[in-house]
């Protein structure tokens, strides 16, 4: 299975080191396609903005799955999820703290997870790969 992970980079790196973690139990069920998303010194100066965006539609359009996490506001993340969403791709968004976007929580085309801690969001993760199979 090929997973695509998404959360933010620009908007914020504070969530790199979790990202790391969560990137690490993902690989428990296929190879994940964006494992950079959780280095510490993410370096994106090296190739420029076309780049990045063709290299990653690319990874989502060859992804089986998207795993997101939306705790930190990202437009990267939004668009992302949308293209996903119009290639019929399963998603499913990680939250922590009270809420998250209404145009995220409330979409019906994909599932919307809180969450608090990493135990819990690596369970709620093995939750999804159980039910998909």
């Amino acid at each position: 299975m090929k997973i695509y992970f998404s959360g933010a980079i620009r908007g914020g790196r504070q969530d790199a080191q979790l990202y790391q973690e969560i990137i690490a139990h993902l690989k428990n069920y296929g190879e994940v396609l964006t494992e950079h998303i959780g280095q510490m010194d993410l370096q994106e100066d090296n190739l420029s903005d076309v780049q990045i965006h063709d290299q990653d539609m690319a990874w989502l359009t060859a992804s089986d799955v998207i795993i997101a996490d939306v705790t930190v506001p990202s437009l990267g993340v939004g668009y992302e999820i949308g293209r996903g969403l119009e290639m019929k791709k399963p998603i499913y968004c990680f939250y922590r703290g009270e809420k998250t976007s209404a145009m995220i929580s409330g979409c019906q085309d994909f599932k919307t997870f809180k969450y608090e801690t990493l135990e819990e969001v690596k369970g709620l993760i093995d939750g999804v790969f159980e039910s998909m199979g």
